[in-house]
Formats: C-alpha cells, sequence, structure tokens
C-alpha cells in the first residue's frame, strides 16, 4: 500500500458533515496516511482543533485567509500566535494574497499577510500560501520578511515563478489541476521541478481533478493526483508517493 499526505484539504468544510468518517475511511483505504488541514478564519479552528484530537494523522493548521479578509478582526491575529501553540499546529495557514476578486480590500489583505508571516517566523513554523493573482508580491514579500519555509498551495505560475521559490526552499502543492490536459504549462513544472519541492493535495472539497469534475473533491481522490503526476514525470507512482510523503514530514514536522 502507498503511503500519501494531503497536504491541503478543508476537512472542517460543511459539506463533511454527513460522511465525514466514511470520507476518512475512503482516504485510508486509497493510502491516504497523512492530512494537512488549514484554517480560513478564526471560527474554523476550533474545527480543526478537534478533528485533530479525534483523528492523530490529521494535521491542524491556524490562519486567516485572504479571501475572508473582510471578516478578519485585529482580535484575531492577536489570538493565532496562543492558537498555534496550543493546539498541535504543523504550519500557520492558509494565508497570502488574493488579487483576483475586485471587492477583496488589498492593503488590509497585506498586512494580515504580513503579520502571519512574522508569527510563523516568530514560532519557527512554515506557512501555507494562497497566491492567485498575486504570485510576484507573495514571493518578494515571503523574501522581503525572510527566514521562511513553507508551500505555495495549488501553484498556477510561470516556471521563472516557480524557480524563485525553489531558491528560497519553498514547495509547491499540486493537486486537480494538474490533471486536466489544458494546464499544460502546469504539466510542464511538475514534468522537470525537483521532486524535493513537490507535495501533493487535493484542497478539498475544492478543485476536484478531471475524474471528478463537478463533484466534490475528497482526499481519497489524491491517488488521481500521483497518478498524473507520476506518468508527467516518467516514475513510478511507488516513488512519487515516498518522495512527496518524505517532503511532507521535513516540512511539517510530523512523524
Amino acid at each position: 500500500m502507498l503511503e500519501l499526505t494531503d497536504s491541503h484539504a478543508h476537512l472542517d468544510d460543511d459539506s463533511f458533515q454527513g460522511d465525514g468518517e466514511a470520507m476518512l475511511a475512503r482516504a485510508a483505504e486509497a493510502g491516504v496516511r497523512h492530512i494537512v488541514v488549514p484554517g480560513i478564519d478564526r471560527a474554523s479552528w476550533e474545527r480543526i482543533a478537534n478533528l485533530g484530537e479525534r483523528h492523530a494523522h490529521i494535521h491542524p493548521a491556524y490562519g486567516l485567509h485572504p479571501i475572508y479578509i473582510d471578516r478578519h478582526q485585529a482580535a484575531d491575529l492577536d489570538a493565532l500566535p496562543a492558537q498555534l501553540k496550543a493546539h498541535r499546529a504543523v504550519a500557520v495557514g492558509e494565508i497570502g494574497l488574493d488579487f483576483f476578486l475586485p471587492e477583496l480590500d488589498v492593503q488590509r489583505q497585506r498586512d494580515y499577510f504580513a503579520r502571519q508571516l512574522r508569527i510563523a517566523r516568530e514560532l519557527d513554523l512554515p506557512v501555507i500560501v494562497h497566491a492567485r493573482r498575486a504570485m510576484d508580491e507573495v514571493t518578494s514579500t515571503i523574501k522581503r520578511i525572510g527566514g521562511l519555509h513553507g508551500v505555495v498551495h495549488s501553484f498556477s505560475g510561470s516556471l521563472q515563478q516557480a524557480g524563485r521559490l525553489w531558491d528560497m526552499g519553498f514547495h509547491l502543492g499540486i493537486g486537480g489541476p494538474v490533471t486536466y490536459e489544458r494546464a499544460q504549462r502546469l504539466r510542464r513544472i511538475v514534468a522537470g521541478m525537483p521532486i524535493e519541492r513537490l507535495l501533493l493535495e487535493t484542497d478539498a472539497p475544492d478543485q476536484p481533478g478531471a475524474g471528478h469534475r463537478g463533484q466534490r473533491n475528497e482526499p481519497a481522490y489524491l491517488t488521481e493526483v500521483l497518478r498524473e503526476v507520476a506518468r508527467l514525470r516518467g516514475e513510478s507512482e511507488a516513488d512519487v508517493a515516498a518522495a512527496t510523503t518524505a517532503n511532507a514530514r521535513r516540512l511539517f514536522g510530523f512523524a
């Protein structure tokens, strides 16, 4: 049985309320041995902490997602370090910048992102970064603050942008989008990228692969991402599974 790590799945989402245990059983049957669950706002932190307490293979992360910038408060930032220390956090996340949605306050996003990066640096935790239409600014902000490590999840940038992240020691999170034939740029990057910088993810319940278009995504479908990544790289699924799980163990610090 392959040992896989889903490095990004929102298992606290309401869509899993009806069949959460069955979903986890399907993941285990597919070989998914570790699942990193990032927070999106303060309200999500308690749900994720509870999941982590009930399931040793679920690894919590806590952060304030840029898409929900309007609901975040300064008190949430103040509360984040204590949450990270008290509840077995493996990362600060999901944090970042989103310039795709024009209604989002850009300067407020920048302020929250920078503050959370500094918290991660102070606690020596990796970061799980969201970067939509904002890759260059995300990269420059990480470089400016310095002393950071982590993953840009659901990477969708160019080879040059990927290279700058690798030079800083960052990983790329690759999920369902790589299974779509139209994603030619992403496929070329995945085919040739350093294996030690690759993580697999689902972003469940979002971003299902081509085989589940329009359906709810879940960690069991990580095998389809693995299959496509291995095919693109001309490597065995066993080798890619072993390498990406080893990468996740090193980055997030779980056994």
